[in-house]
């Protein structure tokens, strides 16, 4: 789901908090080594996001979070926050042979540059904690 995230609002706070789970605390942050990813460089985009990101002519950028049963990827587009709220369960990741990550969620995807080592290290570590965390059955959900 995508949504805009700029301001507080008490009703997406709880719909991605339903989605993906409340943030990380302080301990499991430092434990994790991070729960943050380094900037993100975007090189495509689905139709829906690539309409918000050339409102602007800044570079498109996004960061990724991670929550305890998915991701949060925002994006700025002009002075607007978005995130696409990605469980596990939708979450797709597909690695590219020029070091271009893919991430999807139904119909939406955004293909990232991995040209640095943080970024290939933040990827394997969101590939471990998902292969680790995610729903075995739809019990678990």
């Amino acid at each position: 789901m995508l949504l805009n995230v700029s301001y507080t609002d008490q009703r997406i706070t709880k719909k991605i908090d339903e989605a993906v789970g409340k943030p990380f605390t302080l301990k499991e942050r430092w434990a994790m080594g991070g729960i943050g990813s380094p900037k993100l460089f975007i090189t495509e985009t689905s139709i829906g996001i690539r309409n918000l990101l050339i409102l602007d002519n800044n570079l498109d950028q996004c960061n990724i979070e991670l929550r305890p049963r998915g991701i949060i990827l925002r994006f700025r587009s002009l002075l607007e926050t978005y995130a696409l709220v990605i469980p596990f369960y939708k979450l797709t990741l597909y690695k590219g042979d020029i070091g271009i990550y893919s991430i999807y969620r139904d119909h939406y995807y955004v293909k990232v540059k991995a040209d640095t080592k943080a970024i290939q290290k933040f990827f394997i570590k969101l590939q471990n904690y998902k292969a680790d965390n995610a729903p075995t059955s739809i019990d678990d959900l």
